[in-house]
């Protein structure tokens, strides 16, 4: 297993690293709306902070050498249902045509306060 630290995203804010690859898989802790230049939430709404949570995901990804392209599958967590269209918008606008699989939960709080979440797992291509 090689850990990967990314340095244009956030620090960790726990005992985990940004990814790790293992095999031709890279696995990308979940990543929250933190600004990386100042360790704050950013983001006043859903979309706002998902369009965050993506910029974190593509400067994790960059590191492996990889990009959204090569994302097989995510899950995303919500700190309600209530905002799941306007992050799914985002979600869409974010992967394009691109449809790796995918899982929703809505949860009962998630750090930091954030609103979303989304952890991915992606494939070099072979």
């Amino acid at each position: 297993m090689d850990v990967l630290t990314a340095p244009g995203a956030p620090a960790a804010v726990g005992p985990y690293s940004h990814a790790v690859r293992t095999g031709g898989l890279v696995f990308c802790s979940g990543q929250v709306a933190l600004d990386p230049a100042t360790d704050t939430l950013v983001g006043d709404d859903a979309a706002a902070q998902t369009r965050q949570v993506f910029a974190n995901i593509r400067a994790v990804l960059d590191a492996a050498g990889l990009d959204l392209g090569d994302v097989v599958k995510t899950t995303v967590l919500l700190a309600s249902m209530d905002d799941y269209g306007a992050v799914n918008a985002v979600y869409a606008e974010a992967f394009g045509e691109h449809r790796p699989a995918r899982s929703a939960f809505a949860t009962g709080g998630l750090p930091l306060g954030a609103l979303v979440e989304i952890e991915v797992i992606a494939a070099a291509a072979s």
